[in-house]
C-alpha cells in the first residue's frame, strides 16, 4: 500500500479554483430562490428546519413517506392521496422523499441518451413545482440532486418547488453515474450547488444519507460518526451551509440503532432528515415484514420520544422487497406506524438508555479520532483541507476502505476487515456475516464441496450504487474459496467484460437494483461476444425494468427475458450456488 501524496491523488496539472466555484454558486442565489408551496404557506414557516424545531418542542413524532413513480401524474396523485387518506384517520405525514430516477443525475442536455431506471423523471423546473403543490407536506428531494453532474440545475429546480431539504451528499462519495467518469466536473457542480443552498436567506438542510455514503462501507461504526464530522466541516464550516444526516437501512441491532441516534445528537444540533427503514431485513413474505417493520419502528419511536432529534420516521411498506409499493400500501404502512406509536406509550421505562448512551460515547470518541486522523493525514499528503473542492475530491478518490485502513480510530489488529480493531463493530458487517452464515447453511454439503474444489474465479459487479447484494455475493463466494475479482460498483458493461477477460473469470455475477436488469444484460452479452468470451452470467436482485413500449410506468419482472438471453436469473444467492455446483459436477 503506497503512501499517499498529492500527486497520486490529484494527477491533474490544474484543478478548479474553489473560491471561484463558491462565488458562482452564491451568485446563482440571486435568481435561484425558494418558491412557495403548500407546506410552507399552510404551516406558516420559512423552512422545514423551522417546522422540525417547532414539532420537536411540542413533543410530536414526525413521519416520512418515500415514493416517486415513473409517471409524474401518478406521483402528483400520490402527493395528495397519501396525505388525505392519513388525515381522514387523524394522522399526519410530515414529509415526502421523492425517488427521482438515477438518470436525473445527468445534466438535462445529456439525459435522453442515457439509460434510465424505475424512478420519477421530471423534465423541467415546472415539473418540480407541479409535484409539490398537492398537499402541505415538506418536499424532500433526497437523491440524485446534490452530488451528481446535474447538481446545480436540479438544486435550483428543487428550491423553486419549495424544497428546503435537498440531498443526497452521501451519494457523492460512492455513486458513479454510468458512462460518466468526470469526477472533477461532478465535484465542481457539487460545490456550486452547496454554495447556492448556503447563500439562501432561509436555512436549507443539506441531506446526507450515511448509508448511501462511506458509512455503509466501514467495518467500524465509529468511522460513520467521523464521516458526519467531516461532512459538517465541509458543508457547515467551509461553505456556510447546514448538513443533516439520515441512517437506518442496515441497522438491525436495536441497541446499536439507538446508540447511533444518540451519537448523532451529540455531534450536531441540526434537525435530522429521517431515519430510514431497515430494508435489509425485508423478505418476500408480507406477514413477516410486518414483524420486521415493527422491530425497527419501535426503536425509532422510543428514540425520538426520549431524545427528539427531528428525524422523520420511515415506515417502509411490506411489499418493498418485491416491487415498487402502491399508494395504498404506503398509506397502510403509515397507519401501522401511527397505531404502533399510540400503543407503545409508557414503553420508555423498559429500554436501557444508559447502555445506548455508552455506545454513543464510544462512537463519538472514535469518530472524533477518525476525523482528526483523516484531516491530519490529508494535510501531510499535501491536500488543502481548507479547500472544500480538494477535501471532497480527495476523500472520494481515496475511498472508504483505504481511509479506514490508514486512519481508522481502532488499534491495529491483523485478521480484521481493515486490520484495525473496531471501536463499535458496524451493523453492516454483522448483518452480512449473519446472512452469509444463513446462505451457507442452506446449501447441501456436497454442493459446497463441489464449488470449493472447482477453483472458480468470479467477476462480481453491480449495475448501480446499491452494493449490499454485491458484497453479500462476494462474501459467500470467498468463504467457498472462490477467487473473487471486484469489477466495481455501478460498472459499465464494457468494463466488466474487459475485466472478466483480463482476470480469466469462469463466470460473471451481477447484482442489480435500479430497474435496468434487461438492458444491462443485453449490453453485457454484446460486450462479451465482442471479446469472444463465453462464460456463464448470474444476475440477481430486483430483476425488473420499465417496459420499453411505454405501456406502463411501473417496472415489470423480466426474469423470463433474462433467461432467454441465457443468463441464470437468481432470486437468491442460494440459487446461484446450486447452479454453480451443478456446473462444477457436470
Amino acid at each position: 500500500m503506497h503512501p499517499l501524496d498529492r500527486s497520486r491523488i490529484f494527477p491533474e496539472p490544474e484543478l478548479p479554483n474553489a473560491a471561484d466555484l463558491l462565488a458562482e454558486g452564491r451568485n446563482l442565489a440571486r435568481t435561484a430562490t425558494v418558491g412557495l408551496c403548500p407546506f410552507l404557506t399552510e404551516n406558516g414557516v420559512d423552512s422545514e428546519s423551522e417546522y422540525k424545531l417547532r414539532q420537536m418542542a411540542g413533543g410530536h413524532l414526525m413521519f416520512h413517506a418515500q415514493f416517486g413513480y415513473r409517471s409524474p401524474e401518478k406521483s402528483c396523485r400520490a402527493w395528495s392521496e397519501i396525505y388525505d387518506q392519513l388525515a381522514a384517520s387523524g394522522y399526519l405525514v410530515d414529509r415526502y422523499g421523492i425517488c427521482l430516477d438515477w438518470s436525473m443525475g445527468y445534466p438535462i442536455s445529456q439525459r435522453d441518451a442515457m439509460p434510465r431506471g424505475t424512478g420519477l423523471i421530471l423534465e423541467s423546473p415546472e415539473d418540480f413545482v407541479a409535484l409539490t403543490q398537492g398537499a402541505p407536506v415538506a418536499p424532500h428531494f433526497g437523491d440524485f440532486v446534490i452530488g451528481t453532474p446535474a447538481s446545480v440545475e436540479n438544486t435550483a429546480a428543487a428550491l423553486a418547488a419549495g424544497s428546503t431539504s435537498i440531498g443526497n451528499l452521501g451519494q457523492y462519495f460512492t455513486f458513479r453515474m454510468p458512462h460518466h467518469d468526470d469526477d472533477v466536473g461532478t465535484t465542481a457542480e457539487t460545490v456550486k450547488a452547496l454554495a447556492l443552498c448556503a447563500a439562501q436567506p432561509i436555512e436549507i438542510l443539506i441531506h446526507s444519507n450515511l448509508d448511501d455514503g462511506f458509512a455503509a462501507m466501514f467495518s467500524d461504526l465509529a468511522c460513520g460518526i467521523g464521516a458526519v464530522l467531516i461532512e459538517r466541516m465541509i458543508v457547515d464550516e467551509l461553505i456556510g451551509g447546514r448538513v443533516t444526516h439520515c441512517y437506518g437501512h442496515v441497522f438491525s441491532d436495536p441497541l446499536t440503532r439507538l446508540g447511533f441516534q444518540r451519537a448523532l445528537a451529540r455531534v450536531t444540533d441540526t434537525p435530522g432528515s429521517m431515519i430510514y427503514g431497515n430494508t435489509t431485513i425485508f423478505v418476500s413474505s408480507e406477514v413477516e415484514n410486518y414483524a420486521n417493520l415493527a422491530s425497527y419502528l419501535m426503536v425509532d419511536i422510543l428514540g425520538q420520544r426520549t431524545m427528539p432529534t427531528g428525524h422523520g420516521l420511515n415506515p417502509v411498506p411490506v411489499t418493498e422487497a418485491l416491487r415498487i409499493p402502491e399508494i395504498s400500501e404506503i398509506v397502510d404502512a403509515h397507519l401501522f406506524a401511527n397505531r404502533l406509536a399510540e400503543r407503545c406509550g409508557g414503553f420508555e421505562s423498559l429500554i436501557d438508555v444508559e447502555a445506548a448512551e455508552e455506545i454513543a460515547g464510544q462512537l463519538v470518541a472514535g469518530g472524533e479520532r477518525f476525523k482528526e486522523r483523516v484531516i491530519s493525514g490529508l494535510t501531510t499528503a499535501g491536500i488543502d483541507v481548507d479547500d472544500p473542492f480538494e477535501l471532497l475530491l480527495s476523500i472520494r478518490r481515496i475511498g472508504a476502505r483505504r481511509l479506514e485502513e490508514m486512519w481508522g480510530p481502532g488499534e491495529p489488529q491483523e485478521g480484521t476487515l481493515c486490520n484495525r480493531r473496531p471501536v463499535v463493530r458496524a451493523t453492516t458487517v454483522a448483518a452480512l456475516e449473519a446472512q452469509s452464515d444463513g446462505v451457507l447453511a442452506a446449501i447441501a454439503p456436497e454442493a459446497a464441496k463441489a464449488i470449493r474444489e472447482a477453483g472458480y474465479t468470479a467477476c462480481v459487479t453491480s449495475t448501480d450504487v446499491h452494493e449490499y447484494g454485491k458484497i453479500l455475493v462476494e462474501t459467500v463466494l470467498e468463504r467457498l474459496d472462490v477467487n473473487v475479482v471486484d469489477a466495481g460498483v455501478s460498472a459499465d458493461p464494457d468494463a466488466v467484460a474487459e475485466r472478466a477477460v483480463a482476470e480469466g473469470a469462469d463466470f460473471v455475477a451481477v447484482s442489480t437494483y435500479c430497474g435496468v436488469a434487461l438492458d444491462y444484460l443485453r449490453t453485457l452479452r454484446q460486450e462479451m461476444a465482442a471479446r469472444r468470451l463465453r462464460i456463464p452470467i448470474f444476475i440477481g436482485g430486483k430483476l425488473n425494468q420499465v417496459p420499453d413500449d411505454g405501456s406502463s410506468s411501473i417496472p415489470i419482472d423480466v426474469t423470463e427475458q433474462l433467461e432467454a438471453l441465457e443468463a441464470f436469473a437468481c432470486s437468491t444467492v442460494e440459487e446461484m450456488l446450486r447452479e454453480l455446483a451443478a456446473i462444477a459436477l457436470d
